[in-house]
């Protein structure tokens, strides 16, 4: 998987590239850093998605710094997805942080 970062930080976006090649548009919906961890983690949700369309958020750590083509890794502890969807609820359940 690969990543170009596009735009400045108000209108930031990423490109994801499949193992086949293909690119898809996503939005960086935020980042957020974990002390339990030591990891910074960027969340993103595609950016072709319609107002009444289900959004799939994808969420990946990322090295220190800004969010570039090579600093996305996948989550694979069940123990980091776990803290990583905890973070997503809050702020989704937030109205404060999440724009509702």
């Amino acid at each position: 998987m690969a990543a170009q970062v596009n735009g400045d930080d108000q209108d930031r976006q990423i490109t994801l590239i499949d193992d086949q090649g293909n690119e898809e548009l996503y939005e960086i919906l935020f980042t957020f850093h974990s002390d339990d961890y030591d990891k910074s983690y960027v969340l993103l949700y595609p950016a072709a998605v319609g107002d009444d369309e289900d959004i799939e958020v994808q969420a990946f750590s990322y090295d220190a710094g800004d969010v570039t083509s090579s600093d996305l890794h996948e989550i694979e502890s069940d123990d980091e997805w776990d803290m990583v969807q905890g973070v997503l609820n809050t702020f989704l359940d937030d109205d404060r942080l999440s724009g509702k």
